[in-house]
């Protein structure tokens, strides 16, 4: 069906529409992070109630968020697993609240888990961002189903034993050819192409090379012919290689996100928009002075 005879209104009925609806001006959007958690590496116990999670996510968007991912589920290296109720009880009111508020808004929900990836579409979510890249075995069928989008990323073990083996023969290599064959399972259960988004899983089974390997990497990822989502945002890596606190990696995090910053269709995962916003509106400028 040809999109362009449709109302506005009409074209942003569906998470289909919402998600092809970034990608226009073809450059990279920017997702902001909210995580309903109590243990997140970053900010773990801040918006765990919802009304805080609401308010932040309204500040936000605020400030240019395209994309919010909500989480009830800290992924952090050690992380513990959370009950699928009690992450449902997390992120449902607050996808049901942002959905009320926004209708062009795309929200993402941060699970690996089918159930609430279910309820959460049916909640108004457009997007699962799945850390498994699909484990579970009612996962694709599911986000097929309600035509929304899903992120596949790598990631070795679980986020309790991620960190404990990270050595690759070719990090680049092995992450590109699983999240190819991850791609290709989600297209066949009847996920269209572009809505299926590709992560490499930065400080997911990584170590500091391998993330620096994977990031400077990014256009040849984006050749796989999906959307890509990259979140190097405060990651530990930064840390240690610059020495900087948890909140005080911004600059270390704008670095990272460098090598996709002429993609078309990328997004950045960030606990800080506002100057994300602005990092690309300068880096747009000089990419237009120099060509």
């Amino acid at each position: 069906m040809n999109l362009t005879h449709r109302s506005p209104a009409a074209v942003l009925k569906t998470p289909s529409h919402r998600l092809r609806a970034l990608w226009p001006q073809a450059r990279p959007v920017v997702m902001g992070i909210v995580n309903c958690t109590a243990d997140s590496f970053s900010d773990g116990g801040r918006y765990l109630d919802a009304e805080a999670a609401l308010a932040h996510a309204r500040r936000l968007v605020a400030e240019g968020a395209e994309i919010l991912d909500v989480g009830g589920e800290s992924t952090r290296p050690g992380a513990q697993p959370v009950p699928a109720g009690e992450e449902l009880e997390r992120v449902l009111p607050v996808v049901a609240a942002l959905r009320q508020e926004h209708t062009r808004l795309v929200i993402s929900v941060d699970t690996s888990k089918a159930e609430v990836a279910e309820a959460a579409l049916a909640a108004g979510a457009d997007l699962i961002n799945d850390v498994t890249a699909g484990a579970d075995p009612r996962m694709l069928p599911v986000v097929a189903g309600a035509r929304a989008g899903i992120v596949l990323m790598h990631m070795r073990g679980s986020p309790r034993t991620m960190q404990l083996d990270t050595g690759y023969q070719h990090v680049v290599a092995e992450v590109h050819e699983y999240l190819r064959l991850r791609a290709d399972a989600a297209c066949s259960a009847g996920i269209d192409p572009d809505l299926v988004w590709l992560d490499p899983g930065i400080g997911f089974g990584k170590d500091d090379a391998g993330n620096l390997a994977l990031l400077a990497a990014l256009p040849a990822l984006a050749t796989l012919g999906h959307p890509v989502l990259v979140g190097p945002s405060r990651k530990s890596f930064i840390g240690r290689l610059t020495g900087a606190p948890i909140n005080e990696r911004l600059p270390g995090t704008l670095a990272a996100l460098l090598p996709a910053c002429r993609l078309e269709h990328v997004a950045f995962r960030v606990h800080e928009v506002a100057p994300v916003i602005q990092f690309l509106s300068i880096a747009r400028h000089l990419v237009g002075a120099a060509a």
